[in-house]
């Protein structure tokens, strides 16, 4: 009878073994690199939102088409940051993308041009969003893109912007025209409002700087008649310029002898 029960017994653990390896071995770190992820995205939108980013963008248009325009932008920001919060950590399986909420707030800093500003402890808020498959990313680069942009276009509301044209006209006919601008700026305190993407998959971020926040925070007023500086950016998944000159190219190399 005793070594009928510890037969019964012994099975119940083999059984139990057996459902634990199988359950294991099905798990990843898919989910949890993605979560991570997500979480140093937000951190660095924090520190741009607090620390600040230099930014540096240049366009150019040229003989008025679209398809001669071409323009850039790069941002760049290093700081040192703790008692960074997350919260609202939302994972989606089926796409594999993460977001997540990060906060702060802290009585002062040493922003990213080395000036102590006190920010009173104001609580700053960003949306981290990110993946581990390649094929869910387009949508979360096109974001970035559109975060950038409205970098590139607030800098160009609060510091101006440097234009160069010229054009050329022979014969009454307009053989050249070209147009350039170019911005570098450090950006701080600036905050994202709202996100998200159209129908067709391209993204915008509105972004706004408060003026008298600005002002109120750095100790010196800012030039302008409007309280508060709104922008959009916008940021698209793919360049319908480079797909055309692809196909054509590779018609060109099939006809080739």
């Amino acid at each position: 009878m005793i070594l009928k029960r510890l037969l019964a017994v012994s099975t119940v653990l083999a059984l139990a073994i057996v459902f634990c390896l199988s359950s294991t071995s099905f798990a990843g770190n898919k989910k949890m690199m993605t979560i991570n992820a997500a979480k140093v995205v937000a951190e660095r939108g924090i520190i741009e939102s607090i620390y600040g980013l230099k930014v540096r963008a240049s366009e150019s248009v040229t003989d008025m088409m679209a398809a001669g325009f071409t323009g850039s932008a790069e941002t760049k920001t290093e700081a040192q940051i703790k008692g960074i919060k997350f919260d609202d950590i939302v994972y989606d399986a089926k796409k594999d993308v993460a977001k997540i909420t990060a906060s702060v707030s802290l009585p002062n800093i040493t922003n990213i041009n080395g000036e102590v500003i006190d920010l009173k402890g104001k609580v700053f808020r960003r949306v981290g969003f990110a993946t581990s498959t390649p094929g869910s990313a387009g949508p979360l680069m096109a974001l970035r893109a559109a975060e950038v942009d409205a970098y590139k276009q607030l800098a160009k509301q609060l510091v101006g912007f440097t234009l160069q044209s010229q054009t050329k006209v022979e014969n009454f006919i307009l053989t050249s025209d070209v147009i350039k601008t170019k911005v570098m700026a450090t950006l701080f305190l600036a905050e994202v409002t709202s996100y998200g993407w159209s129908d067709d998959g391209d993204a915008f971020v509105k972004m706004s700087l408060s003026l008298a926040d600005f002002a109120d925070v750095v100790g010196q007023g800012v030039v302008g008649e409007a309280a508060v500086i709104t922008v959009e950016g916008l940021g698209a998944q793919k360049n319908d310029f480079v797909e055309p000159k692809k196909n054509a190219a590779a018609k060109k190399n099939k006809k080739a002898p």
